[in-house]
């Protein structure tokens, strides 16, 4: 077994999703075989109120917290949420960015240059359009979902696993919709690549 330890950091706010997605993923990479831990924080759960977790896995996990500069994944809903936690990634780290604006009462404006300022410190950098997204799985309820898509094809987590842990995760008459969030957000993915490569 690959004994590198994973941490991926998924942050937002308060209704999209973050814990539901966490939970599913801590439960995905338990299903494959790997020990997993997971942290997080929702006391402010109201839309427009910070939500993250911290996801770890591997072989052995000691704690379900990652370490300032040790994120392998940060995967953001909100783009305000992802400048509260850059201090945990560093150069190597992917940071995938859903441009999704969810301004709260107590915070200025957005940098406008926010994707090149992004781009210049971080080079594995891919801003997702929400829209177009939002547009592959009909209904952007299961958004958070389509991301955990997004990012499984560079992840040593079978695609089974993934499957089974949103079956036992989210309501059953939801289900359909869920995996087929799941597998557009591998396609978009590999549209993305397509992109880069061409």
């Amino acid at each position: 077994m690959n004994r590198k330890i994973y941490n991926i950091l998924m942050v937002g706010v308060g209704g999209q999703g973050i814990i539901t997605a966490s939970d599913i993923f801590a439960l995905a990479a338990l299903i494959h075989g790997f020990d997993a831990k997971k942290s997080e924080i929702h006391g402010m759960s109201q839309r427009g109120g910070s939500v993250f977790s911290h996801v770890r896995f591997g072989e052995k996990v000691h704690s379900p917290v990652i370490a300032r500069g040790e994120v392998d994944i940060l995967l953001s809903l909100e783009e305000m949420e992802t400048l509260r936690w850059l201090a945990y990634a560093n150069k190597k780290s992917l940071v995938v960015v859903s441009k999704t604006r969810i301004k709260p009462a107590m915070v200025s404006d957005y940098p406008e240059d926010m994707e090149q300022q992004l781009g210049k410190s971080f080079p594995n950098l891919l801003m997702v359009d929400p829209g177009v997204l939002s547009k592959r799985i009909e209904n952007e309820k299961f958004f958070n979902v389509s991301l955990l898509g997004l990012i499984a094809p560079l992840l040593p987590i079978s695609i089974q696993a993934w499957e089974k842990a949103i079956g036992q995760k989210v309501p059953l008459h939801f289900l359909e919709q869920n995996l087929n969030a799941f597998k557009q957000g591998s396609l978009y993915y590999d549209s993305i690549k397509k992109e880069v490569n061409s």
